[in-house]
This record gives C-alpha cells, structure tokens and sequence, in this order.
C-alpha cells in the first residue's frame, strides 16, 4: 500500500503531468488550427471543418511532445515542493532523494505503459480519420492503394478507364508479377494485362513480358510495353509513410505484410522500435529533470525551467532523431540507432542518481 507522502508526491506530479499536457494540447491545437485555415483557404467548407480536423490531429501531436512533456512536469514539481521547503521536510523525517526520484520513476512507468498502450491507440485512430478526410480535398481523392498479404493493389481512372493493379512483389521503383484490368464503362471490354516485371521509377511504367488479353484482339504478347500511371514508386512509399496512423497491432500486421511482398521494412522496424522504447524515454526524462533541478540549484525560476527544459529537450531529441536517421538509411544497425541514444541517457541519469543524496 502507498504511504502518504508516497500519495502525495504521485499526486503532485501527476498534476503537474496533467497541467502541463493541456498547455500543450491547448498550444498544439491552437497551432494545428492555422494550418487547416491555410489549407481550406480555397475550399468553402466554413470554420466547423477545419476546427474538427484539427481535434482529430491534435492528439497525435500531443503524442510526439510527451518526452519533453514528462522533463518540464518533473521541473516544475520540483520547484512546487522546494517553494514550501518540502524538500527539507522530507529529508528530515527519513524521505531522502533517491527515494523521490524511485516513486517518480514509478508513477512515469505506469504512465508510460498508459500513454503507449492506450493514448497511442487512441491518437492513431483520430489521425487515421484525420487524414481520410482530409484525403478527400486531394487531387488523387479517385486513387487508392494498399498493401495486404496478397501484395500491392492500387485503383485508379487513367482516361475514363478504371484500372486495378496487382503486383505480387514490390520494391522501390520496381514491383513484379503484375496483373492490370482495365475497364471502360462504355465499352463493353476488358483488357487483362499481366507482365513479369515493371520499371515504376516514373510514371511511364516500363513493363516487361507482357501479354493483353480481351476480347476484340485476343491474346498478344509483348517483350516491352510502356504504361501510363498516376503513379510512380516515390508516390507509393509515400502514401504508407504515415505510420502515426496505424496502431501496433496494425504496424506488425503492415509489418508481416511488407516482409511477404519483398518491400522494405527499415522504416517500420524504426518506428516500433521507438514506440517501444517510449516507456524508457519517460523514464530518462523524468530523471533527467529531476537531477538537474537538485545539481543545478541556480534553476529557481519557472522562466529558467522552461528555458534550461526547451534547451535539454531541444538537444535530446536531435540525439535521437540523427541516431534514428542512420538507422533509417541501414548506416548502422536499428536496434542499436534507437537504443543507442537511450545508453547514453542512461549512463548519465545512473551516474547523477548515484550521487543524488550528496549535498
């Protein structure tokens, strides 16, 4: 069972968490909001459009912020029990730092493992309705493509001619074992098309061993054929780079999915990774704050704790985001390009904590 001061150093921080995580919310939404408006500027969809929009991204944003969220909530904690000298009364009755900074960790544990599991959830879904509604204001709102465990399907309307695309592989700018079916409303045929392979670097398609069947001509077989697509391999890896809009269940399953059509799993296997580090990142922040507010007692403001935060958060997260990066272009391997950043974190945070109870 919780002690008192155990409920009420939880409670304190878990207020604070909760504060700051509003101011956040409140900025990101206010922010998001301005971009919307320069979006639909030249639709007539009036203000309800872009303020609903705004509420279903607003999450995912506040989602990404929660590691520097978690280092100025811990700040601004500190500064709450130091201003009525609850510190020292701590110390006094036997509550030393360590044991502080054990009950944050905690409480950060608990709501890292609750952010994941459930406020991710959550913020994916909103983003995935964020953007297919915002999809619908895009010039190719007639397109569609996915990936399965069947391969890459794509639909489209080339000159009146409604198109599906199936390619058992698919790798960059080149996709294999290609069937298109092609049909016009007004004409009563359908072409079939199957090749072995194609070139999809533009958006000519460069098919090769091709044949057509339909019903006027028959069969004809071709060794080159060229195909006019609204797509090339550049747009297609960019309609499944929004991994913010996919949950973990459904992140493994586009996982499995790219592992069986030969496409790249590099970027997939990065994000999971950082998902499943987040826990851990709270972790370092929260005791990362902590120890600088108790080594660094100069900080006694609040305006310094925003300032000396923003500057420990700006430079923690160009850490991860270039260890990241070469994971992402297979520089070095990605397990260690995410957890690499985390050991270095942690060394330190061990380090302060050893000395944490010095004066």
């Amino acid at each position: 069972m919780f002690k008192k001061y155990q409920l009420y150093i939880s409670k304190i921080f878990l207020k604070y968490l909760l504060l700051i995580s509003l101011i956040f919310i409140g900025l990101s939404f206010i922010l998001n909001f301005f971009e919307e408006l320069k979006f639909f500027e030249n639709y007539d969809v009036g203000i309800k459009y872009p303020i609903f929009l705004t509420f279903l991204n607003s999450p995912s944003i506040l989602f990404e912020l929660f590691p520097f969220i978690f280092l100025i909530s811990v700040k601004f904690f500190y500064i709450h029990l130091n201003e009525r000298n609850e510190i020292e009364i701590f110390k006094n009755h036997g509550i030393d730092n360590l044991k502080v900074l054990s009950l944050l960790s905690f409480c950060t544990i608990i709501c890292g493992a609750f952010v994941l599991l459930v406020f991710y959830t959550f913020s994916s879904n909103l983003k995935n309705h964020y953007l297919n509604l915002k999809n619908k204001f895009s010039s190719e709102n007639e397109y569609l493509a996915v990936v399965n465990e069947n391969g890459l399907w794509i639909k489209e309307e080339i000159d009146g001619s409604s198109n599906i695309i199936h390619a058992k592989k698919f790798n960059k700018n080149n996709i294999e074992d290609i069937t298109i079916t092609q049909s016009t409303p007004f004409i009563d045929n359908i072409n079939i098309i199957t090749a072995k392979s194609a070139d999809i670097s533009t958006k000519i398609w460069s098919l090769k061993n091709v044949k057509i069947v339909d019903k006027f001509s028959g069969n004809n077989k071709y060794e080159k054929l060229n195909y006019i697509s609204s797509f090339d391999g550049e747009i297609i890896s960019n309609l499944f780079s929004n991994l913010n809009s996919l949950n973990i269940y459904q992140l493994n399953l586009l996982l499995s999915n790219y592992s069986k059509i030969g496409y790249s799993t590099t970027d997939v296997n990065v994000h999971l990774n950082k998902l499943y580090s987040l826990p851990i990142f709270y972790l370092l922040m929260t005791i990362l704050g902590l120890l600088i507010m108790m080594k660094f007692t100069f900080i006694k403001t609040k305006f310094f704790t925003i300032i000396v935060g923003v500057s420990v958060s700006v430079c923690v997260y160009y850490i991860n985001y270039f260890s990241s990066l070469f994971g992402s272009n297979e520089t070095i391997p990605i397990l260690l390009s995410i957890w690499l950043p985390h050991l270095i974190l942690s060394l330190i945070c061990i380090l302060g904590g050893l000395r944490i109870n010095e004066n």
